[in-house]
């Protein structure tokens, strides 16, 4: 709809200047008007971008579940089907990809006939739904029963899976996952690449990826031409895919600029705005790292000499990495008292204000640490502090050699618990073998021992332990 605004911007998209707009924003009254502009474009369902060839829409388009979605469901396929129109009446080549959650006729769906039956309805009735409808106008081959509606007596877009595999059924890209419709491909197609008449050409291979798992969808493709035909000429794809001039008949001319980023790059999202590497992301950046770039990237701007220091990305790297702190071999007392589960209390100063408490590391240092038993420990530095704050409370000695003296000895302690035997291997292994072992049969009350009893019926319990049987009744027997 072009009423959202772009990064670090206050001015919408359908109001910026003609060069800097994609354009063919829906104009006032071809709307049914049911749903608002701004409630539209909030969900982000929609993704358009502009190269020098073509306008591509990138849509998640909402799904049929319940009726309270009924309005805004229609009035994104209203406000999408209006928005294409726009484009091509430009003369703007266009491409439509992505999740649209509708299916255009009955090959495109298993079972659909019997779907109907049960639910009392014609197969008329449901080619007729308005978002189905809608779509079928459209896209070229479009089922659409009767007259054509107002305004969309032309249909813009190809289907291309279709526009290849005119036949072929069972074409689905969604299953349902619940009932895992998967194996017996009982599905739907509603995933689609379509382009406008003018790129029907261009396109010499599409279809769907049913073999590829991880999703409830399976993906969709479409392979371009390497040499396209443009105005009666032979054109090199890559020519029309990249900014003026950076390629010509195909061959590299010049690389990317800074003027050459896209509208819609992360660059310009102020998150992602002058990192120099993946790892900033990971890492809080040192104030001092952070000043330093930023007055790096401020004399780049007026053209002042800057370090070379600053200038390599490596280096600033490395400085970074410097001040990254790695944990301590020997766990520190705030590690102690992570472990112990307890904060450290503070202790106030000769001022009589509280000094700053210990924040406990986040985490454990070492696997042994998970297994270690910490009673000990936890016993002498709960003995340890009690008689750190008695003689505070006394005054026979500072507050800060307190302190010290608490830290020193939580240290001791900790280097001491490394000592402690964590688990002997040999009783792990008996423990082990009891549990996976086969189970001894028990003794009866005559002190026989028991018969076990393996289902012997087919399934999946066949070989399985189904109980036992005294030995001296099973003898009588």
């Amino acid at each position: 709809m072009g009423v959202l605004t772009s990064p670090r911007s206050s001015t919408r998209f359908r109001d910026l200047p003609k060069d800097q707009q994609i354009g063919g924003y829906p104009r006032p009254g071809q709307l049914s008007g049911n749903v608002d502009e701004l409630e539209l474009d909030s969900e982000g369902r929609c993704v358009i971008l502009e190269f020098t060839a073509f306008v591509l829409l990138g849509v998640y388009s909402p799904a049929n579940r319940d009726q309270s979605r009924n309005d805004f469901r229609l009035g994104f396929f209203d406000a999408l089907d209006v928005r294409i129109r726009n484009l091509a009446m430009m003369g703007k080549r266009v491409i439509l990809t992505g999740d649209l959650n509708v299916i255009r006729s009955e090959k495109d769906s298993t079972n659909v006939a019997e779907g109907l039956h049960k639910e009392g309805l014609s197969l008329d009735d449901w080619i007729s739904m308005p978002s189905r409808r809608i779509f079928n106008h459209l896209i070229y081959e479009g089922m659409v029963l009767g007259n054509r509606d107002e305004g969309r007596e032309v249909p813009i877009l190809w289907d291309l899976c279709r526009l290849f595999h005119p036949e072929r059924e069972g074409m689905n890209t969604c299953w349902d996952t619940k009932r895992n419709t998967r194996p017996a491909n009982n599905g739907s197609r509603i995933d689609y690449v379509l382009c406008s008449n003018e790129l029907k050409t261009w396109f010499t291979h599409a279809n769907i990826q049913e073999g590829l798992m991880g999703s409830d969808h399976c993906p969709v493709y479409a392979v371009m031409a390497t040499t396209v035909m443009v105005d009666g000429r032979s054109v090199a794809l890559q020519d029309l895919m990249n900014p003026p001039g950076m390629f010509s008949d195909g061959n590299r001319v010049r690389d990317w600029s800074h003027k050459d980023t896209l509208s819609l790059s992360a660059k310009l999202i102020p998150e992602f705005d002058r990192r120099r590497s993946i790892r900033d992301m990971l890492f809080k950046r040192p104030e001092r790292i952070a000043s330093a770039l930023q007055q790096n990237d401020l004399a780049n701007e007026k053209g002042d000499n800057v370090p070379e220091v600053s200038k390599d990305p490596e280096a600033s790297d490395k400085l970074i990495e410097a001040d990254i702190k790695l944990p301590p071999i020997i766990p520190s007392a705030a590690d102690i008292a992570g472990r112990l589960g307890k904060r450290t209390k503070s202790t106030s100063n000769g001022d009589g204000l509280k000094a700053k408490p210990v924040k406990p590391a986040p985490g454990q240092k070492t696997l042994k640490g998970f297994f270690k038993p910490l009673a000990v420990a936890s016993e002498a530095a709960s003995a340890q502090t009690k008689r750190t704050q008695d003689a505070d409370a006394d005054g026979s000695q500072s507050s800060a050699m307190s302190s010290i003296a608490t830290l020193s000895n939580m240290a001791n302690l900790a280097e001491s618990a490394d000592n402690v035997k964590v688990f002997d291997p040999i009783e792990a292994k008996e423990s082990w073998s009891k549990l996976l072992s086969k189970r001894v049969p028990p003794r009866c009350e005559h002190d026989e021992p028991c018969i076990s009893l393996l289902t012997k019926k087919p399934g999946v319990n066949c070989g399985m332990l189904s109980g036992a049987m005294g030995g001296m009744l099973n003898t009588l027997e």
